[in-house]
């Protein structure tokens, strides 16, 4: 295939609140990735933001050269906290002209959906979900963070087993295997949720699910979760069970064998399951711009 002129060099970027992934796309087309910390303007600044993209991400960029950059993000609710994000990207970019800042949930539909309506939900540390009618965000159903919400989340599916440990719920295999992995015990666990980024912490626990997802116990724990998402979120939709309902994040992808019974048992429809959503961003927005372009090559 012939390679792209472009005019400009431009970047993606996709955050959540564990981890971002930046792909810059360069005057020929290629691209590369750089992978930082994920941010939230609830919790970070522009100056942290800044702060943080200072430390490396300025050394795999040629930052006076960024024409244009297209930001998806979590915690993007209104102008304030889009403005946030966008004012820490301009003091590492102080010469790109245009700073584009969107939900993390625009970026899921855009991702899953295309040009084609359907229901994009976001299954990561937090979760989010919305009706899509394939060029715009059409409804969607409040998402209360992970104090009071955040059904099917990392972070939701975490304080499930955290709770199970605590009360003393957990199969006696699955208590043993969970102190001899956790052996600092439960004062340093109940003060480690209190401090610094607690849904990012429990969040951190389905990895050890993830391990035992062949466990009844553990099926049933994240189902349970699950159902609360689509019961509550995806249910809520006019015509939800005339389209296919997409998830982009990592507990979607690691747990998509009992989301798919979830789905399965309540007559739905379970369309794509992406673990990153940022390479179909990119191929989006270049389709976007260059409607011959046919593939991506991503490095």
């Amino acid at each position: 295939m012939r390679p792209l002129k472009l005019m400009n060099m431009f970047i993606i970027a996709d955050s959540g609140s564990t981890k971002c992934d930046w792909t810059i796309v360069k005057p020929d087309g290629s691209t590369f990735v750089v992978h930082t910390m994920g941010f939230n303007p609830f919790y970070h600044s522009a100056e942290f933001i800044a702060n943080e993209l200072k430390k490396d991400f300025v050394h795999h960029v040629s930052v006076n050269e960024i024409k244009k950059v297209i930001y998806y993000g979590t915690g993007i609710h209104d102008k304030f906290r889009a403005d946030i994000v966008a004012e820490g990207l301009r003091i590492v970019l102080p010469n790109t002209p245009d700073i584009i800042v969107e939900h993390d949930l625009l970026a899921s539909a855009r991702a899953t959906c295309g040009d084609l309506a359907g229901i994009a939900c976001i299954i990561g540390t937090g979760s989010n979900t919305c009706l899509y009618d394939g060029s715009k965000i059409t409804d969607n159903v409040s998402n209360l963070g992970f104090l009071a919400g955040d059904e099917g989340s990392g972070a939701h599916i975490g304080k499930k087993l955290i709770q199970a440990y605590f009360y003393r719920e957990l199969p006696e295999e699955i208590a043993k295997d969970f102190e001899m992995q956790y052996p600092e015990g439960k004062t340093a666990i109940k003060n480690k949720i209190y401090e610094g980024a607690p849904n990012v912490y429990l969040a951190s626990f389905t990895r050890f699910l993830a391990a035992h997802k062949g466990n009844y116990f553990v099926q049933k724990l994240v189902g349970e979760s699950f159902d609360e998402l689509i019961n509550r979120h995806v249910r809520k939709y006019k015509g939800h069970n005339e389209v296919p309902i997409h998830f982009v994040g990592s507990i979607a992808h690691y747990f998509q064998d009992i989301l798919r019974i979830c789905l399965v048992e309540k007559g739905l429809t379970l369309g794509k399951v992406i673990q990153r959503p940022i390479d179909a961003l990119v191929e989006y927005h270049i389709k976007k711009e260059y409607p011959d372009y046919k593939s991506l090559e991503i490095r």
